[in-house]
């Protein structure tokens, strides 16, 4: 049984830990609101960027004239999976959710016998794949210095991914993040960039005259698109990881005040449970006197 010093030493632990939680969670909250506005304010541009595209798809189609980025090599047999997650820990099953999607879809392709090369952005997910898969790394962005996340930080990460695909290293590009819902609610994603998937394509009608033609804006436009899908990306990410860090911190900080209040019960009982015995002693030994 611990004695009243021990006792005394963990509730003032872990009063020191319910301060530290309790400061990153409002910290995790001031964040989340930029984070959250940016992530919601870009979106309308990404859709409107895909409806674009869409339509340009639709028209163009299959065309020998087609772009790369479009049309594909022609096959599927190189899979490149861009894993983003965060520089940091203590934000709950953000990292995990993002890390457990990528790896199930990597033992996918490899029972298929697709060849699978993994570029990671962020810390987190770079040390939860290289277990199983550091063998398949062929990169690693580094964002630890990067206080908010902007244009220019995916424009360089689309560099990398196109210069990549124009030099033959893969065929098909995949991009893994955490989708913002809310506070307590991130969906696991994984979205084809290339060859460029769009939403609707299928039905999308062109009722525009181009000039210059259709495949000459596609070409213009497509990298353009890739940037600006994985500028999403990272502000859904941003966003998600600040909630979910708010989240974990909020449950850590209930939790620290529960174990608080339990110790405190056990320190008092003990104590009493001392002073009774001391006090009987007392009063055993004025009685043998």
């Amino acid at each position: 049984m611990p004695s009243l010093k021990d006792l005394k030493n963990r509730i003032g632990s872990v009063k020191n830990t319910r301060k530290i939680t309790k400061a990153m969670q409002m910290v995790a909250a001031a964040k989340l609101r930029r984070a959250q506005d940016a992530a919601v304010a870009a979106r309308p541009y990404a859709e409107r960027m895909t409806g674009v595209m869409a339509g340009l798809a639709a028209s163009v189609g299959k065309s020998e004239g087609a772009p790369r980025l479009l049309a594909g090599t022609g096959t599927d047999k190189v899979h490149l999976m861009v894993v983003m997650t965060a520089e940091r820990g203590l934000c709950g099953g953000f990292n995990s959710t993002i890390v457990r999607l990528a790896r199930a879809k990597a033992h996918e392709l490899l029972a298929a016998g697709k060849t699978v090369k993994i570029l990671t952005v962020g810390k987190k997910g770079r040390e939860q794949l290289r277990r199983d898969f550091g063998h398949l790394f062929i990169g690693h962005v580094d964002l630890t210095e990067v206080k908010r996340v902007g244009y220019v930080n995916a424009l360089a990460i689309a560099k990398d991914v196109l210069s990549r695909f124009e030099a033959g290293e893969y065929d098909v590009a995949t991009l893994f993040f955490n989708r913002f819902q809310s506070v307590i609610s991130q969906v696991p994603t994984a979205q084809q960039i290339i060859p460029a998937v769009f939403e609707g394509a299928a039905q999308a009608s062109t009722v525009y005259d181009y000039e210059p033609s259709e495949e000459e804006i596609l070409a213009d436009l497509l990298p353009r698109a890739v940037a600006t899908q994985i500028f999403t990306a990272l502000l859904e990410n941003a966003a998600s990881e600040q909630g979910a860090r708010m989240s974990a911190m909020d449950n850590a900080t209930r939790n620290a005040g529960d174990m608080i209040n339990r110790l405190t019960i056990q320190y008092n009982r003990s104590r009493q449970a001392a002073i009774t015995k001391e006090l009987i002693e007392i009063i055993s030994g004025a009685e043998a006197l």
